[in-house]
């Protein structure tokens, strides 16, 4: 007969020392970047990209991501390392002034390839999954079934400058990004690659944290189920907080009723010089 696991949860239920077993994902192994992305190509839709032939100024209004790509591939050196190739897809908006009229915008996109390498640690199972099909895009075969999972949290980029070149500028220039089916989808027009006049180019700031995690089976301590403590709402209004309760938490700001020395006024203007 095999072996089967007593739940201790189901044998005493007011224990709060009993054990659960649960399935989660552990973190192998994590990193954190700052990368300062200089001179990223935008590609713009063809309407925008005849509004720079003829713009005589640009300034860039935002950068969104739109999309992450990841994929872990296992270092053919080191078993228990696998190298991360991130791709980056962002959604670039920008306004151009083409003679007196209101400025236009701009719209297009960037790609930005990034690559972490992060231990993995050595897994011989291969794990397989009932909503999985090996005839559909998203298959499990057996050759990615016992690598980690990759996770890479990143927030908007920050737009640090930008600059536009003329097409004569941009010696010895090549078109490497791979831009998918559905992120064109995401333009309502075409978006031109190659050809024009002008190119623009915008530096961004990104903060990102990757990590690499495996499916872990743990006995863990149990205290209690978790039980949701606020209502459920049926409308919008119905569950709005108090507003002098919300207000009665705000801790008095006595420091502002404080006259500030001569001092202090100093640090911001020069009106206490003699």
């Amino acid at each position: 007969m095999s072996e089967q696991t007593t739940d201790a949860l189901r044998s005493d239920p007011w224990d709060p020392c009993q054990a659960l077993s649960i399935h989660t994902r552990k973190i192998t192994d994590s990193c954190r970047d700052k990368d300062c992305i200089e001179d990223l190509r935008v590609y713009l839709t063809c309407g925008s990209q005849q509004i720079l032939d003829n713009a005589a100024n640009v300034r860039v209004r935002s950068a969104e991501l739109l999309h992450t790509y990841i994929d872990v591939e296992p270092v053919a050196f080191d078993r228990n390392h696998y190298c991360i190739d991130i791709t980056f897809y962002y959604r670039i908006l920008a306004d151009a002034v083409v003679g007196a009229c209101r400025p236009a915008t701009l719209c297009g996109l960037a790609v930005f390839n990034k690559r972490a390498v992060l231990c993995g640690e050595d897994s011989r199972a291969h794990i397989f999954r009932s909503d999985t099909r090996i005839n559909e895009p998203d298959g499990m075969t057996r050759a990615y079934a016992n690598r980690p999972t990759a996770v890479v949290e990143v927030l908007d980029p920050m737009v640090l400058s930008s600059k536009v070149m003329d097409v004569a500028d941009c010696a010895n220039e090549t078109v490497s990004a791979q831009i998918p089916g559905g992120i064109r989808t995401m333009y309502d027009e075409e978006l031109i690659l190659s050809g024009g006049q002008r190119r623009l180019f915008v530096t961004l700031g990104q903060f990102s944290i990757v990590r690499l995690e495996r499916d872990a089976q743990l006995v863990i301590p149990v205290l209690e189920y978790s039980i949701p403590s606020k209502e459920c709402c049926d409308s919008p209004g119905c569950c709005a907080e108090d507003p002098c309760e919300m207000f009665s938490r705000i801790p008095f700001p006595a420091k502002q009723f404080s006259p500030k020395g001569c001092d202090d006024n100093c640090e911001q203007s020069c009106s206490c010089q003699s």
